[in-house]
């Protein structure tokens, strides 16, 4: 197989790499003078099996630009199979219509990779379950539950202290899958929403009291709704208040905000590259999900099972 790399993540990219043993494939993905994207391909790719990564995380638009001319390139170079790597999932909160003549952008996304040429997809943690079934090609959908679950066992000392807290309800079903594989209590947090990018914590469902309490969610951009939770938790009676979540997004002043907010740390891992603004913050951290789909692009290339990762 060949692995090839997009701009939006090297980092992660090298080190999936390292992890498969298989060297990037030499590319050269460039900008002309007019910002259009123009890629080479500078190996021969002809009958190979081609993993392309690349997150669609912030600027968004050029880094799905860069994803779909990438595909187009590997298609003409008569790859034999193209797998694009989304470890990030953008306009995937885009997946309803939200009121009339809205869009439902992650259809249209998937449509554009399909139509590019990528023959599969590989994500991590889709923001709804559906947008698998957006694809008309075979999706796979990582968890990054395994991955939060050894951290979360060396980090706590008392497990049984600890309690999942999902931040609204549309959360629960991945949040209630950790509580279970840790054996440990669930609560959920009833959110109303008066505005986009603005959130009001209304209840707690279930007991915060002298508990450990992890909020896990999916994707965190303004940072909000957590420290609203969070200080929600800890006026209950929380002894502490983490978070785990899978996109740090992290956009305009979440990292300021993150901070001075209730929460002890805050977790996220690395499908989208950190920010300088990430790496100094004294309370978020990255956790590497390189190994897992690592794995997950091996057992693709052999034909294995990849839903056993998880069992």
């Amino acid at each position: 197989m060949k692995v090839l790399a997009g701009n939006s993540n090297r980092p992660l990219a090298e080190a999936i790499s390292t992890c498969l043993g298989v060297p990037l494939t030499k590319a050269s993905i460039r900008r002309f003078s007019d910002m259009e994207v123009f890629v080479e391909i500078l190996e021969n790719v002809r009958g190979e099996d081609v993993f392309v990564i690349q997150s669609t995380s912030a600027p968004a638009n050029d880094n799905l630009m860069e994803l779909l001319v990438t595909i187009d390139a590997l298609r003409r170079g008569s790859a034999r199979r193209i797998t694009a790597v989304i470890p990030y999932y953008g306009y995937a909160r885009q997946d309803r219509k939200t009121g009339p003549r809205t869009p439902i952008s992650a259809k249209l996304v998937a449509n554009l990779i399909t139509q590019a040429g990528a023959n599969r997809v590989l994500t991590m943690d889709l923001h709804a379950g559906q947008i698998q079934g957006f694809f008309d090609i075979p999706t796979d959908n990582l968890m990054a539950a395994p991955v939060f679950e050894k951290d979360i066992r060396q980090s706590f000392e008392n497990i049984d202290e600890v309690t999942i807290v999902s931040p609204d309800v549309g959360g629960v079903v991945r949040a209630r899958a950790l509580a279970k594989r840790l054996d440990v209590d669930l609560a959920i947090i009833d959110k109303r929403r008066e505005r986009a990018g603005v959130s009001e914590v209304m209840n707690i469902i279930g007991d915060a009291n002298g508990r450990r309490c992890i909020l896990l969610d999916d994707i965190v951009d303004s940072g909000g709704t957590l420290c609203n939770a969070a200080v929600a938790l800890m006026d209950a009676g929380a002894k502490s208040v983490h978070a785990f979540c899978t996109h740090g997004v992290l956009s305009g002043g979440a990292v300021a905000r993150v901070a001075v907010s209730p929460l002890s740390q805050l977790v996220t891992t690395d499908s989208i590259q950190a920010t300088e603004a990430v790496r100094v913050s004294r309370n978020i951290r990255q956790l590497t999900i390189a190994p897992l789909l690592a794995e997950a692009i091996m057992r693709i290339s052999e034909e294995r099972s990849v839903s056993s990762l998880f069992s």
